[in-house]
């Protein structure tokens, strides 16, 4: 007759785990949903901030340096640019 009463006493603590669990589940949700809401205020404000950006209509207006362009004599065709530039050989480019 004891064991109804030890298995009794398993089936109430596994009972009040149960309900302990839901609670604290029910409160991580709840931290979940609120995160979840800030994260949507974020992308609003990033939406709104992202908006305000303008982009120049014309590559042109960049300012850089000029292209570097290296001219090849006629006995230099065999080797490219950076090796005539280098004053390399074509045997030392591979």
């Amino acid at each position: 007759m004891i064991w109804v009463f030890v298995f009794g006493g398993i089936a109430l603590a596994g009972l009040l785990m149960l309900v302990a669990y839901a609670i604290w589940l029910a409160h991580k949700a709840s931290d979940v949903f609120g995160e979840l809401k800030v994260l949507g205020k974020r992308g609003e404000q990033l939406l709104e901030i992202a908006s305000q950006i303008e982009i120049p209509e014309s590559p042109a207006s960049v300012s850089g340096p000029p292209a570097r362009r290296v001219r090849l004599d006629d006995n230099e065709t065999a080797q490219n640019a950076t090796a005539t530039s280098l004053g390399a050989s074509a045997d030392d480019v591979g």
